[in-house]
Protein backbone atom coordinates (compact mmCIF):
# COMPACT_ATOMS: atom_id res chain seq x y z
CA UNK A 1 0.00 0.00 0.00
CA UNK A 2 1.46 3.38 -1.00
CA UNK A 3 1.60 5.70 1.97
CA UNK A 4 0.88 9.40 2.06
CA UNK A 5 2.33 11.81 4.62
CA UNK A 6 -0.19 14.44 5.70
CA UNK A 7 1.43 17.68 6.86
CA UNK A 8 -0.58 20.26 8.78
CA UNK A 9 1.19 23.55 8.15
CA UNK A 10 -1.30 25.85 9.88
CA UNK A 11 -1.24 29.44 8.58
CA UNK A 12 1.88 30.23 6.56
CA UNK A 13 2.89 33.03 4.18
CA UNK A 14 2.64 31.99 0.56
CA UNK A 15 6.21 32.48 -0.68
CA UNK A 16 8.05 30.16 1.76
CA UNK A 17 5.51 27.39 1.13
CA UNK A 18 5.92 27.74 -2.63
CA UNK A 19 9.70 27.66 -2.24
CA UNK A 20 9.43 24.58 -0.03
CA UNK A 21 7.30 22.74 -2.58
CA UNK A 22 9.87 23.41 -5.29
CA UNK A 23 12.65 22.29 -2.97
CA UNK A 24 10.79 19.10 -2.12
CA UNK A 25 10.26 18.29 -5.80
CA UNK A 26 13.93 18.87 -6.65
CA UNK A 27 15.34 16.86 -3.73
CA UNK A 28 12.98 13.92 -3.46
CA UNK A 29 14.11 10.45 -4.48
CA UNK A 30 12.34 7.27 -5.57
CA UNK A 31 11.55 6.31 -1.96
CA UNK A 32 10.32 9.73 -0.81
CA UNK A 33 6.74 9.42 0.51
CA UNK A 34 4.03 11.32 -1.30
CA UNK A 35 2.72 14.21 0.76
CA UNK A 36 -0.40 16.32 1.18
CA UNK A 37 0.29 19.74 2.69
CA UNK A 38 -2.75 21.38 4.33
CA UNK A 39 -2.28 25.10 4.80
CA UNK A 40 -4.01 28.45 5.23
CA UNK A 41 -2.52 31.59 3.69
CA UNK A 42 -2.86 35.28 4.52
CA UNK A 43 -4.50 37.14 1.60
CA UNK A 44 -2.56 36.81 -1.65
CA UNK A 45 -3.31 36.74 -5.38
CA UNK A 46 -1.34 34.17 -7.35
CA UNK A 47 -0.93 34.43 -11.12
CA UNK A 48 -0.14 31.32 -13.17
CA UNK A 49 2.76 31.19 -15.61
CA UNK A 50 0.54 32.18 -18.56
CA UNK A 51 -1.38 34.76 -16.54
CA UNK A 52 -2.51 38.01 -18.13
CA UNK A 53 -2.39 41.36 -16.36
CA UNK A 54 -5.91 42.33 -17.44
CA UNK A 55 -7.36 39.66 -15.14
CA UNK A 56 -6.12 41.66 -12.13
CA UNK A 57 -8.81 44.31 -11.72
CA UNK A 58 -8.10 45.89 -8.33
CA UNK A 59 -5.57 43.99 -6.20
CA UNK A 60 -5.01 46.99 -3.95
CA UNK A 61 -2.61 46.24 -1.09
CA UNK A 62 -2.95 42.45 -1.46
CA UNK A 63 0.31 40.96 -2.78
CA UNK A 64 0.34 39.53 -6.31
CA UNK A 65 2.77 36.66 -6.87
CA UNK A 66 3.60 35.26 -10.30
CA UNK A 67 4.17 31.52 -9.95
CA UNK A 68 4.94 28.38 -11.93
CA UNK A 69 1.59 26.55 -11.92
CA UNK A 70 -0.82 26.45 -14.81
CA UNK A 71 -3.90 28.64 -14.97
CA UNK A 72 -4.56 32.31 -14.47
CA UNK A 73 -5.17 34.34 -11.32
CA UNK A 74 -6.79 33.22 -8.09
CA UNK A 75 -7.02 34.37 -4.48
CA UNK A 76 -5.94 32.63 -1.29
CA UNK A 77 -6.85 33.83 2.16
CA UNK A 78 -8.68 33.25 5.45
CA UNK A 79 -11.64 30.90 5.26
CA UNK A 80 -10.12 28.89 2.42
CA UNK A 81 -8.69 25.38 2.71
CA UNK A 82 -5.60 24.76 0.56
CA UNK A 83 -4.17 21.28 -0.03
CA UNK A 84 -0.91 20.95 -1.96
CA UNK A 85 -0.40 17.58 -3.64
CA UNK A 86 3.28 16.56 -3.71
CA UNK A 87 2.95 13.30 -5.61
CA UNK A 88 4.97 10.89 -7.73
CA UNK A 89 2.47 10.34 -10.54
CA UNK A 90 4.13 7.27 -12.18
CA UNK A 91 4.16 5.58 -8.76
CA UNK A 92 0.39 6.01 -8.63
CA UNK A 93 -0.18 5.12 -12.26
CA UNK A 94 -1.56 8.58 -12.99
CA UNK A 95 -1.15 11.08 -15.78
CA UNK A 96 -1.82 14.78 -15.36
CA UNK A 97 -5.40 14.63 -16.62
CA UNK A 98 -6.21 11.69 -14.35
CA UNK A 99 -4.77 13.56 -11.37
CA UNK A 100 -6.87 16.62 -12.15
CA UNK A 101 -10.00 14.48 -12.41
CA UNK A 102 -9.29 12.69 -9.13
CA UNK A 103 -8.67 15.92 -7.25
CA UNK A 104 -11.89 17.39 -8.63
CA UNK A 105 -13.81 14.23 -7.76
CA UNK A 106 -12.45 14.26 -4.20
CA UNK A 107 -13.91 17.75 -3.75
CA UNK A 108 -17.22 16.63 -5.28
CA UNK A 109 -17.29 13.62 -2.92
CA UNK A 110 -16.56 15.88 0.04
CA UNK A 111 -19.33 18.34 -0.76
CA UNK A 112 -21.81 15.50 -1.16
CA UNK A 113 -21.52 14.91 2.62
CA UNK A 114 -23.55 18.10 3.07
CA UNK A 115 -25.88 17.52 0.09
CA UNK A 116 -24.07 20.15 -1.99
CA UNK A 117 -24.40 19.11 -5.63
CA UNK A 118 -21.12 19.96 -7.32
CA UNK A 119 -19.64 19.15 -10.72
CA UNK A 120 -16.62 19.66 -12.93
CA UNK A 121 -16.62 21.54 -16.24
CA UNK A 122 -14.94 20.41 -19.42
CA UNK A 123 -12.00 22.68 -20.26
CA UNK A 124 -12.28 24.68 -17.02
CA UNK A 125 -10.47 22.91 -14.17
CA UNK A 126 -12.05 23.26 -10.77
CA UNK A 127 -15.34 22.41 -9.10
CA UNK A 128 -18.60 24.28 -9.54
CA UNK A 129 -21.97 24.54 -7.80
CA UNK A 130 -24.37 25.64 -10.49
CA UNK A 131 -22.65 28.53 -12.26
CA UNK A 132 -20.41 29.43 -9.31
CA UNK A 133 -16.90 28.13 -8.65
CA UNK A 134 -16.30 26.65 -5.22
CA UNK A 135 -12.82 25.14 -5.67
CA UNK A 136 -9.87 26.14 -7.82
CA UNK A 137 -7.19 23.76 -9.06
CA UNK A 138 -3.73 24.41 -10.47
CA UNK A 139 -0.71 22.14 -10.84
CA UNK A 140 2.85 22.00 -11.99
CA UNK A 141 4.13 18.59 -13.07
CA UNK A 142 7.78 18.07 -13.94
CA UNK A 143 9.44 14.68 -14.47
CA UNK A 144 6.30 13.06 -13.11
CA UNK A 145 6.31 15.01 -9.81
CA UNK A 146 3.38 17.30 -9.01
CA UNK A 147 3.30 20.39 -6.83
CA UNK A 148 0.58 22.96 -6.10
CA UNK A 149 -2.92 21.51 -5.76
CA UNK A 150 -6.40 22.72 -4.87
CA UNK A 151 -8.12 25.48 -2.90
CA UNK A 152 -11.63 24.96 -1.52
CA UNK A 153 -13.68 27.94 -0.36
CA UNK A 154 -15.06 27.04 3.06
CA UNK A 155 -16.14 30.43 4.43
CA UNK A 156 -13.95 33.18 2.91
CA UNK A 157 -14.86 36.77 2.11
CA UNK A 158 -16.07 36.09 -1.43
CA UNK A 159 -15.79 39.80 -2.25
CA UNK A 160 -12.03 39.21 -2.75
CA UNK A 161 -12.80 37.37 -5.98
CA UNK A 162 -14.53 40.49 -7.29
CA UNK A 163 -11.11 42.15 -7.53
CA UNK A 164 -9.97 39.71 -10.23
CA UNK A 165 -11.31 37.69 -13.12
CA UNK A 166 -11.24 34.39 -11.20
CA UNK A 167 -9.14 31.85 -13.12
CA UNK A 168 -9.23 34.22 -16.09
CA UNK A 169 -13.04 34.23 -16.54
CA UNK A 170 -14.65 37.67 -16.46
CA UNK A 171 -17.75 37.73 -14.29
CA UNK A 172 -17.29 34.21 -12.93
CA UNK A 173 -19.32 33.87 -9.74
CA UNK A 174 -17.76 32.21 -6.71
CA UNK A 175 -19.37 30.44 -3.78
CA UNK A 176 -18.35 28.60 -0.62
CA UNK A 177 -19.24 25.58 1.48
CA UNK A 178 -20.88 27.84 4.05
CA UNK A 179 -22.85 29.81 1.43
CA UNK A 180 -24.22 26.50 0.11
CA UNK A 181 -25.44 25.40 3.55
CA UNK A 182 -22.40 23.40 4.67
CA UNK A 183 -20.16 23.87 7.71
CA UNK A 184 -18.20 27.06 8.30
CA UNK A 185 -15.38 25.34 10.19
CA UNK A 186 -12.41 24.59 7.87
CA UNK A 187 -11.27 21.80 10.22
CA UNK A 188 -14.51 19.86 9.69
CA UNK A 189 -14.18 20.23 5.93
CA UNK A 190 -10.47 19.38 6.02
CA UNK A 191 -11.07 16.00 7.65
CA UNK A 192 -13.69 15.05 5.07
CA UNK A 193 -11.58 16.29 2.15
CA UNK A 194 -8.49 14.35 3.26
CA UNK A 195 -10.50 11.13 3.50
CA UNK A 196 -11.80 11.70 -0.02
CA UNK A 197 -8.35 12.55 -1.38
CA UNK A 198 -6.77 9.44 0.11
CA UNK A 199 -9.49 7.29 -1.43
CA UNK A 200 -9.15 8.88 -4.88
CA UNK A 201 -5.35 8.70 -4.87
CA UNK A 202 -5.24 4.93 -4.51
CA UNK A 203 -3.01 3.34 -7.15
CA UNK A 204 -6.06 1.77 -8.74
CA UNK A 205 -9.75 2.17 -8.07
CA UNK A 206 -10.11 -1.37 -6.67
CA UNK A 207 -7.20 -1.00 -4.24
CA UNK A 208 -7.65 0.13 -0.63
CA UNK A 209 -6.89 3.83 -0.12
CA UNK A 210 -3.36 4.81 0.86
CA UNK A 211 -2.75 5.28 4.54
CA UNK A 212 -2.38 8.86 5.69
CA UNK A 213 0.48 9.47 8.09
CA UNK A 214 0.00 12.68 10.08
CA UNK A 215 3.21 14.65 10.57
CA UNK A 216 4.00 16.04 14.00
CA UNK A 217 6.43 18.64 12.66
CA UNK A 218 6.62 21.00 9.73
CA UNK A 219 8.42 19.58 6.68
CA UNK A 220 12.14 20.26 6.78
CA UNK A 221 11.94 21.99 3.40
CA UNK A 222 9.50 24.52 4.83
CA UNK A 223 11.60 25.07 7.96
CA UNK A 224 14.60 25.82 5.74
CA UNK A 225 12.62 28.19 3.53
CA UNK A 226 11.07 30.07 6.45
CA UNK A 227 14.61 30.88 7.57
CA UNK A 228 15.53 32.49 4.23
CA UNK A 229 14.85 36.06 3.08
CA UNK A 230 11.54 36.43 1.24
CA UNK A 231 12.65 36.62 -2.37
CA UNK A 232 10.50 35.37 -5.23
CA UNK A 233 11.94 32.13 -6.70
CA UNK A 234 13.28 32.26 -10.24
Amino acid sequence: MSRVRICQLGEQPYLPVWRAMRLHASERGPDTPDQLWCVRHPPVFTQGRNGRAEHLLDPGAVPVVGIDRGGQVTWHGPGQLVVYTLLDLPRRGLGVRALVERLEQAVIDTLAHWDIAAARRSGAPGVYVGDAKIAALGLRVRRGISIHGLALNVDPALSAFGRIHPCGYAGLATTSVAAEGGPRDPEVVRRALLRALLARLAVDRDAPPPVGEPAAELPQELIRCLARPLATPA
